[in-house]
C-alpha cells in the first residue's frame, strides 16, 4: 500500500522575469516527501535547491517570478493557490525552515528568549509565561547550555553552533509537520555540524515530522537523509535511497559530488572536479610516500622562513556591571616554525584561536607577549613604516571574498590596486596586462576585468580574492578558511589553485581551518589547536593515521564519511 505524500512537487518550472525575457532556474522538477521520513536534496550552488524550497513556502519574489506549470501540494492543497495571509499561517507553524546562516537570520535586536516566544504567541495564543516556559523547555530540547542565560542573551553574544540551535528551536516551536533545513550546517564547525546533523534526527524520531534536508555535501546528506534527491542545473538528475546514491551512484555529476571532497583514505595529486567527471577524465594518481618523504626532506632541510617563540595574546572582557574583568587566552604560550615551500595545516573549532594566531603573524593585532621572526627580522619590534615594506612579502586570503572586496571597486581596480600601492610595474598598461594574466591563471576570463564582485559566484570571488593576494607576489600566504564557505566541487577547484600556484610560485602557506580532510589534504605538517594551545602537531597524514589526542580524534570522527 503506497503511503501518501505529505508533500508533492509536482512538473515544477519556474523562472525569474528580466525586462523582456525570463530565465529558467526549474525545469519540470517532480517529487515526493512522505510523513515521518527525511529527504536529502543535494546539488551545487545554482542547481535549484534553494529556489524549490522557497517556492514550497511561497518566498520568492511575486513580481519577478514566473512559475510556468507544476503544482506544490501539501497535504492535498496546492500551495500555488493560497493567499499571502493562507502562506502566513502556514509558515512557522505546519512548515517551518531553517536557514543557512543563522546570524542573519536572527534579528540582532531582540534577545533569543524573546524571538521565539513571539511565534508562539502568534501561533499558538500563549500568555506570556507560558510562551516562555515553552521556549526554555525547547531550549532544553535542542540542548543548548544554560537555557535561561541564552533567553536573555542577544544573537551577537552566543556562538555559531548555540545561534542554529536557537533557529531550530524557532522552526520546531509549533510541532510542524515539515521542517526545511537549508543548508544549516554550511558555516559550522565540523563537530558542531555532526552534533546539529544528530539533533534534527533525534527531534525527527521524537516529533515524527517530516524533513527536507538541503546541502552541497552528498556525504553529509546520506548520514541523515532516508532518500535524496540530487540536482544539476535546474534538473533532478538523480534519485534513490540514501545508501544506493552513496555507494551505487549512476550519474557522472553525483559521482563527482563524492569525489570531489578530499580522501580520507589517499592523497590524490589533483582533486577531481565536476567539470573533470563530465568530460570522462581519468582521476589523478595518488601521491606515494616516497615522493611526499622526499619533498619534506627538502623543506626542512632549509632554514624557517618564520618562527613563532611563546606568542600571546590575552583579551579583557567584563563580566559584571561593577567593571570586575576576566582575562582570555585566546592564544597562550605557543611556538612553532614555518619553513619555505611549507603547508602548514592549522586546525581546530571555532574559538581555539587560529584566526588570532593569522592575525599576529600577520600583525592585524599585536601579541600581548612573544616573538615573532620573518627571515630572522623580529615582526613585533618593527615600526609602521617597516611592517609596511613587509606586507607585500606576506598576505592573506579571507573567509569571505565578498566582504574583503570593495563592491565600488571592478575586479581589475581591485587587482591593480595592490600592484598600484606596493610601486609595482611601470605604468598603468603593464599593471593591467598583468591583472589580465593573473586572472586567466586564477580560471576566470579577460572580460571579468571591468566587472564588479556582485556578478560573480562564491567560487569566483574567492578566485578574484585569490588573485589580488598574489599580484604583489608575496613570500608567505596566511589562508584563513578561505574554502570553508565553497561547494565542494569549487572547494576542489580552489584547493588545486592553491597548489599549482605553490607550485608555479614557490609559495608558503599557513593553511587555517576548522575541516581536518580539507587541511590534511593540502598540508604538509599538521598543528591542532584548542583553547588557544597546540593538542598535537606533526606530519599530516601520519597524524591522521595516528591520532594521539582524544581532540584530534573526536575531529576526525566528525568527518563526514557517508553511509
Amino acid at each position: 500500500m503506497n503511503q501518501a505524500a505529505l508533500l508533492s512537487v509536482k512538473n515544477l518550472s519556474l523562472g525569474f522575469k528580466s525586462r523582456n525575457t525570463t530565465n529558467a532556474v526549474l525545469h519540470d522538477i517532480s517529487f515526493d516527501v512522505l510523513a515521518n521520513e527525511i529527504v536529502g536534496i543535494v546539488g551545487e550552488s545554482g542547481s535549484g535547491k534553494s529556489v524549490t524550497n522557497l517556492a514550497v513556502l511561497g518566498l520568492l519574489p511575486q513580481k519577478s517570478v514566473d512559475i510556468s506549470s507544476g503544482e506544490i501540494l501539501f497535504e492535498g492543497a496546492d500551495l500555488l493557490n493560497y493567499s499571502t495571509q493562507e502562506l502566513q499561517e502556514i509558515r512557522g507553524n505546519a512548515i517551518s525552515m531553517i536557514f543557512q546562516e543563522p546570524m542573519s537570520s536572527l534579528n540582532p535586536s531582540m534577545r533569543c528568549g524573546k524571538q521565539v516566544t513571539e511565534i508562539l504567541q502568534r501561533h499558538k495564543k500563549l500568555s506570556t509565561q507560558e510562551a516562555k516556559t515553552e521556549t526554555l523547555r525547547l531550549f532544553e530540547q535542542v540542548k543548548l547550555p544554560r537555557p535561561e542565560s541564552v533567553f536573555k542573551a542577544y544573537p551577537h553574544e552566543i556562538s555559531g553552533g548555540q545561534k542554529q540551535r536557537v533557529m531550530i528551536a524557532m522552526a520546531i516551536a509549533c510541532k510542524p509537520k515539515l521542517l526545511i533545513a537549508d543548508e544549516p550546517t554550511t558555516a559550522l564547525d565540523v563537530t558542531v555540524q555532526k552534533e546539529i546533523v544528530l539533533l534534527l534526527k533525534e527531534l525527527q524520531k521524537e516529533t515524527g515530522m517530516s524533513i527536507l534536508f538541503i546541502s552541497h555535501d552528498l556525504s553529509l546528506v546520506s548520514e541523515i537523509a532516508d532518500r535524496v534527491i540530487v540536482m544539476y542545473k535546474g534538473k533532478i538528475v538523480e534519485r534513490g535511497s540514501a545508501a544506493s546514491i552513496f555507494k551505487n551512484p549512476q550519474e557522472d555529476y553525483t559521482k563527482a559530488l563524492i569525489y570531489a571532497r578530499p580522501s580520507t583514505t589517499e592523497r590524490l595529486e589533483k582533486l577531481p572536479t565536476v567539470a573533470d567527471f563530465l568530460k570522462g577524465t581519468p582521476l589523478s594518481s595518488a601521491v606515494s610516500t616516497a615522493t611526499r618523504a622526499k619533498q619534506h626532506q627538502e623543506i626542512y632541510a632549509k632554514a624557517p622562513l618564520l618562527e613563532i617563540k611563546n606568542a600571546q595574546k590575552e583579551y579583557y572582557a567584563k563580566v559584571s556591571f561593577f567593571g570586575k574583568t576576566e582575562t582570555v587566552k585566546a592564544v597562550n604560550d605557543v611556538s612553532f616554525k614555518i619553513y619555505e615551500g611549507e603547508t602548514l595545516g592549522l586546525v581546530g573549532e571555532s574559538g581555539c584561536g587560529k584566526s588570532t594566531l593569522g592575525n599576529l603573524i600577520l600583525q592585524l593585532d599585536k601579541a600581548t607577549s612573544g616573538h615573532i621572526f620573518y627571515k630572522g627580522k623580529d615582526l613585533t619590534q618593527l615600526k609602521t613604516r617597516e611592517l609596511r615594506k613587509l606586507r607585500r612579502d606576506i598576505q592573506i586570503i579571507f573567509q569571505d571574498p565578498y566582504s574583503s572586496l570593495n563592491p565600488r571597486l571592478t575586479v581589475g581596480q581591485a587587482i591593480t590596486e595592490a600592484m598600484e600601492v606596493h610601486k609595482l610595474y611601470a605604468s598603468k598598461k603593464e599593471r593591467k596586462a598583468e591583472a589580465l594574466k593573473l586572472l586567466e591563471q586564477v580560471g576566470l576570463l579577460p572580460e571579468h576585468y571591468d566587472r564588479y564582485p556582485h556578478e560573480f559566484s562564491g567560487g569566483q570571488r574567492q578566485r578574484i580574492g585569490i588573485a589580488r593576494t598574489i599580484a604583489v607576489k608575496p613570500k608567505f600566504i596566511v589562508c584563513d578558511e578561505s574554502v570553508s564557505a565553497l561547494d565542494i566541487s569549487v572547494q576542489a577547484q580552489v584547493l588545486n589553485l592553491l597548489n599549482a600556484l605553490k607550485e608555479q610560485y614557490k609559495f608558503t602557506y599557513l593553511f587555517i581551518s576548522h575541516d581536518l580532510a580539507v587541511v590534511k589534504y593540502i598540508s604538509d605538517r599538521l598543528l591542532v589547536m584548542r583553547n588557544g594551545q597546540f593538542e598535537e602537531t606533526g606530519e599530516a597524514d601520519a597524524i591522521y593515521a595516528h591520532p594521539q589526542s582524544d581532540y584530534t580524534k573526536s575531529l576526525i570522527n566528525a568527518i563526514p564519511k557517508g553511509i
